[in-house]
């Protein structure tokens, strides 16, 4: 039966909704530079958000030639109430709710990385873990609150609610791996999330993922299963 879904998920770019899919041993693939091909996650959660953890993984060669989306979180209020971007020479950008900080790398290694994002609306704090290791902490956008309806969007970065994409900002290469809390993960629970756990994500499951992709994306196996 995998064998069969498995042939079936190459042959073809998606362009409808499947419902909750089990998506644990597979990675969404954009293979080349667009402004109309992205995936559209739908929430678990529909409560706006007053703290968050947002991993996942990405692979691509992309780093030292230009900048580009790795995770877009628009709503009504904001279509940057959370954005995780990769801008060339100077590092990941981390906004919430339209202000940012930058977490400066002066380049991704050409390898899948994970990295993991929160923050929370108490204190403003801000954390950014790649490969199972914490950046230093920031403050960003204290006592806002994430609103809901959110747009959710891989492979693009959305400059309005749900699109004006720029095909100069879009993810080529494989992302997977995208779970989501409503909480502050531990350093603990980061490295468990890291080394392959799952502890029931409730914004966004990869093991139960809603989504809608449209335009040239495929579904291949992950190639760091």
């Amino acid at each position: 039966m995998e064998k069969l879904l498995w042939c079936f998920l190459t042959m073809i770019s998606f362009s409808r909704a499947f419902g909750h899919e089990d998506m644990s041993t597979w990675a969404f693939v954009f293979p080349k530079v667009s402004d109309t091909s992205y995936v559209s996650l739908e929430a678990e959660s529909k409560e706006p958000l007053n703290a968050f953890t947002v991993c996942l993984r990405f692979y691509t060669a992309l780093s030292t030639v230009r900048s580009f989306s790795i995770f877009s979180y628009a709503t009504e209020k904001s279509y940057n109430d959370i954005l995780l971007f990769w801008t060339k020479d100077k590092g990941y950008h981390f906004a919430v709710g339209g202000p940012e900080v930058l977490f400066t790398v002066s380049e991704i290694p050409q390898a899948p990385t994970h990295i993991c994002a929160s923050w929370e609306s108490a204190t403003g704090i801000v954390e950014l873990w790649v490969d199972g290791k914490p950046r230093v902490r920031k403050s960003l956008n204290k006592g806002y609150t994430v609103w809901t309806n959110a747009s959710i969007i891989l492979g693009q970065e959305q400059d309005s609610y749900g699109g004006r994409f720029d095909a100069k900002q879009s993810l080529v290469g494989d992302i997977g791996d995208v779970n989501m809390w409503d909480f502050v993960l531990s350093p603990e629970q980061i490295n468990a999330v890291y080394v392959g756990g799952t502890l029931s994500p409730n914004v966004l499951n990869w093991r139960s993922l809603k989504y809608k992709a449209q335009g040239e994306v495929f579904i291949k196996p992950q190639l760091w299963s």
